[in-house]
């Protein structure tokens, strides 16, 4: 019985190609785009899982406000990780990571700049899944100046030699370092990032500083199988404040008493680690976190596509049962049952589901690499774990085939056989209103995705386009300048000798893409009881003028006046929050420094506040001071020939030293990166809400067809009347441009209000202007037109003899 099922569903299919064409195509494109987005978010959610301990490992963050001011911090104090080991029997076991940022590695006469650096606890490869290639996990970072490289650097140093116990020189203090493991590199899927040199933290003087002043270390805690780790984090309070208040008293003069009355509150908290990636929006996280808003998103569109497609379905079966009605009839009036029937419709539905999913892993797998470039990760698993995906997929088509198929086929198999064959058979006004219903459906997800994607790309352009309070055009910034030395003022000379550079200067701090963000606690005119908390960027002279901020109250720094050594310059979020009467300038900003002695400050100018964070955040309190910060030439340049400058700049940095590679990038391309989800998600979105429009058009257009065959006579007996063309298409048009202003009318709000919630997580937004609705209606109108429209014009120039001459 199921092979001759096969056979009439194989003769069905063949006998109606148009429809079966559409459908295919259809169930095809809406199961590709949720086989590309599953692979997406099983990407996402698979981030730290591929640590055994994943689930018993939790990190240490710090939060808190101050004076107004939040705090969320990635990173915690030096002491923090053994502490917590020794008091709490809950922790297994405790391990650190320090980043080391970018550092130059050199074996013999070969030097390369190397990007990720960082100094772990010995214990690290205990607790982290990290498999040495070569070398013993648990003795290879036991001893200072030892570490472990990736097979990747393994073979820029030292090609196909082992490095085994080789010694490579590490930094710009050239200090010698020894191998003693080689490792395969840490998974894409980690929110460690690419660290391709981890380095002992035995030698590392920072690693033993009591300070809990300071915050620079990583630290993860291994716990017991069945820790709640909430209830362990309550207890943490009174264990950090023991620690915390002595040194806030000695530094600050203000004991931890008198920081909570003012309304201050500071505290160490804990992150599963596989919440990280998706749950994490602190800074200086090693590398940028997902958005689970955006998993729930891209998951909507997948379910939202593939319902599309399967209303395509049900849509024309419905429309077109009238071709099986005669066949329904005569099966049941020889004897054919319900089931049957229903047996036999059903499984045409899931033979058009398995072509279509064919038709979808070839697309699935055509379209990843396109995909993966837009997504900017690598989604393919590897094959060792694609053991799931061959069930998976036959599943998959065969609940699409059951969900497509379910109701016409229990629509069809409803036909009663008396009715059929006397003629008396129309698809009804009950099939006619569900059909209906489905086309709104259709288009209401349509109409919110087309206005959900306008919103997102009217976001980003503003996100470019809003004056930051700098200059990021036109602005080179050369990276690792101090390897340069005391080379580095002539290299500066250089620059300034060039008529196609306007300003030069040195800092270590930027105010877009990462930035090595120094937190500062600091209190006015020696009121300790007073702590702010902001940000510190060491500057020259030159800083301002090259980045062209604005100074709106005081002076810039001069070299020329010893006394601006400690002289401070402040944004005017500082200025609002130091709650001074009157002008700010010449009043004190007090610091305790590491070595708990109080650094003051005179304020001698206020800086316009300029954007020096990601536009998710409002601007907070920032500092700068006058220092000697070399990381980064910061390069203001007026030349249209980019390319003979940057060669020019790179035969000045080579002639001055050939150890020390030239890296550059441009200021505006950094700002660009800092919103590199957002972008990624967006064109994502766009792609897939045009994809969405193309299988609501096609069953639009196939929906368009059936009804232009239905009414076939009544346009002929029209015509012959007298009625005109542009009549009988806009006769044609009316329903569906109805439906599509009722599905207009419901997607409207429910996408303002979607969209006005993704907003609210910007500091800086626009407002969802009614431009946006009337694009996005007018948008999907005259795609409904231009689909529908073409078979309505066919049909209303068609000789009316041709559709006549049976009657």
């Amino acid at each position: 019985m199921i092979w001759n099922y096969l056979k009439i569903a194989w003769r069905s299919l063949w006998k109606h190609k148009w429809f079966s064409a559409i459908n295919i195509l259809g169930l095809a494109l809406g199961m590709t785009t949720c086989l590309l987005i599953l692979l997406f978010i099983r990407y996402e959610l698979s981030y730290d899982k591929f640590n055994k301990k994943a689930d018993q490992i939790v990190r240490v963050v710090f939060k808190g406000h101050m004076n107004g001011g939040e705090i969320k911090e990635a990173n915690v104090m030096p002491p923090v990780a053994q502490t917590f080991k020794d008091n709490f029997p809950e922790v297994l076991a405790a391990t650190r990571l320090r980043n080391g940022g970018v550092c130059r590695l050199a074996y013999k006469d070969q030097v390369f700049r190397e990007d990720h650096l960082a100094f772990i606890d010995r214990n690290f490869l205990e607790i982290f899944t990290l498999p040495l290639l070569q070398g013993n996990a648990s003795l290879a970072l036991k001893k200072p100046n030892t570490i472990i490289i990736s097979q990747e650097v393994a073979t820029k140093l030292f090609g196909k030699a082992n490095p085994m116990g080789k010694s490579i020189l590490v930094g710009d203090k050239k200090a010698a370092m020894t191998i003693t493991g080689v490792f395969n590199g840490i998974p894409d899927n980690s929110h460690l990032g690419k660290f391709d040199v981890l380095a002992s933290m035995e030698g590392l003087p920072e690693a033993k500083s009591d300070s809990w002043m300071t915050s620079n270390f990583f630290t993860y805690l291994l716990l017991k199988k069945g820790t709640d780790y909430s209830t362990l984090e309550h207890k943490f309070t009174p264990l950090a404040d023991e620690y915390i208040s002595p040194q806030l008293k000695a530094s600050m003069g203000v004991t931890m008493a008198q920081f909570k009355a003012s309304g201050n509150h500071i505290g160490l908290y804990l992150q599963p680690l596989t919440a990280i990636h998706l749950h994490s929006d602190l800074n200086g996280d090693m590398k940028p976190a997902g958005e689970v808003s955006y998993v729930y998103i891209l998951s909507a569109v997948a379910v939202f596509m593939l319902l599309i497609a399967c209303i395509n379905f049900m849509n024309l079966s419905t429309a077109g049962a009238t071709k099986r009605a005669k066949e329904v009839g005569i099966r049941k009036t020889l004897g054919s049952l319900k089931g049957h029937l229903i047996g036999q419709f059903l499984l045409e539905s899931i033979v058009v589901s398995i072509i279509a999913l064919v038709f979808a892993l070839f697309l699935t797998f055509l379209l990843l690499p396109v995909f993966e470039s837009i997504a900017g990760q690598r989604l393919m698993p590897q094959v060792s774990s694609l053991y799931w995906i061959l069930p998976f997929f036959f599943a998959f088509a065969l609940i699409i085939g059951l969900l497509a198929g379910s109701y016409p086929a229990f629509y069809l198999s409803s036909f009663r056989p008396v009715t059929i064959l006397k003629g008396m058979f129309t698809s009804g006004k009950k099939s006619l209103n569900f059909r209906n219903a489905l086309v709104v459906f259709q288009f209401f997800i349509s109409i919110a995705l087309i206005i959900g994607t306008i919103t997102v790309y009217h976001q980003l352009s503003y996100i470019q386009h809003k004056k930051l309070g700098y200059r990021k055009e036109q602005v080179l910034v050369i990276e690792q300048a101090y390897w340069l030395g005391n080379k580095l003022g002539v290299f500066k000379d250089e620059l300034l000798n060039d008529p196609r550079v306007s300003d030069v200067s040195t800092s270590g701090y930027l105010p877009a893409g990462i930035s090595n963000n120094n937190n500062y606690l600091f209190y006015p005119d020696l009121k300790s009881d007073d702590l702010m908390y902001g940000l510190r960027y060491e500057v020259d002279e030159n800083y301002i003028p090259t980045l062209g901020m604005t100074m709106v109250a005081g002076r810039n720094f001069s070299s020329e006046r010893l006394s601006d050594s400690t002289a401070i310059i402040i944004n005017e979020t500082t200025a609002k929050a130091l709650h001074l009467s009157g002008s700010v300038l010449g009043h004190t900003l007090s610091h305790s420094n590491n070595d708990g002695k109080i650094d003051t400050y005179t304020i001698i100018g206020v800086v316009k506040d300029f954007n020096f964070k990601s536009l998710h955040e409002k601007i907070t309190p920032l500092v700068m001071t006058l220092g000697s910060n070399h990381s980064n030439v910061i390069v203001k340049f007026k030349a249209t020939q980019i390319h003979s400058l940057l060669s020019s700049i790179t035969e000045k940095w080579q002639g001055l030293t050939t150890a020390s590679p030239f890296i550059y990038s441009f200021l505006d391309t950094r700002f660009e990166n800092t919103y590199k989800t957002e972008q990624n998600i967006g064109r994502i979105l766009g792609i897939f809400s045009l994809l969405t429009i193309f299988v609501a058009c096609l069953g639009l257009f196939g929906l368009g067809t059936f009804t232009a065959q239905q009414r076939q006579k009544e346009i002929g007996i029209r015509k012959v009347l007298g009625a005109k063309v542009v009549t009988i298409i806009f006769m044609l048009l009316k329903d569906f441009l109805i439906l599509i202003l009722i599905s207009f009318v419901i997607a409207a709000p429910v996408a303002w209000y979607f969209m006005h919630r993704w907003l609210q997580d910007f500091a800086y937004r626009i407002s969802i202007g009614g431009w946006i609705f009337v694009a996005a209606g007018a948008l999907v109108g005259f795609i409904a037109v231009f689909t529908v429209g073409f078979k309505a014009i066919t049909a209303a120039v068609a000789n009316p003899v041709k559709s006549l001459r049976t009657e």
